[in-house]
């Protein structure tokens, strides 16, 4: 009976150390919202529209209201047409998650080209959008951008 007491005792303690270490692995929101970017990102590099999209919300709006979901897959089918390569090159992400939702502002430097070398078309934009959390996935809803160069 002894020898069961300390049996019953580690399983019990390794139980909880399972739960513990599952409980910590959960992803953080924040860090979902750049997995979600960083696979935009990619998309639109890999010239896939339709993936890219996959991110963004049913109802989204952009550019003061003068945009919706619909025109802005457009965008991004345009610019696939218009370009042999896109490149997207991000800086750092400022992030402020509240609840269900979150706010994201970032310098994005697009380019696009025939595919050589050299770029023959690129700009930087400030970007900044709106998210909401859909289960434990996370939606574009909005998004604001200016040009500035």
């Amino acid at each position: 009976m002894l020898g069961a007491i300390p049996m019953s005792i580690a399983r019990t303690l390794t139980l909880i150390v399972l739960l513990l270490l599952c409980a910590c692995s959960r992803t953080p929101d924040d860090q979902r919202i750049r997995d979600a970017i960083a696979a935009m990102q990619a998309a639109m590099q890999d010239r896939q529209p339709r993936e890219f999209m996959r991110w963004v919300a049913d109802d989204f709006t952009g550019a003061n209201g003068s945009a919706d979901r619909e025109s802005l897959h457009n965008v991004m089918r345009a610019q696939v047409l218009g370009n042999a390569r896109i490149g997207v090159t991000l800086g750092l992400l400022d992030i402020d998650v509240q609840d269900q939702r979150a706010s994201v502002r970032v310098t994005a430097t697009l380019t696009g080209g025939n595919g050589r070398w050299i770029p023959e078309r690129g700009a930087i934009y400030e970007i900044t959008s709106g998210w909401r959390k859909s289960g434990d996935d996370w939606q574009c809803i909005n998004a604001q951008w200016e040009q500035k160069l």
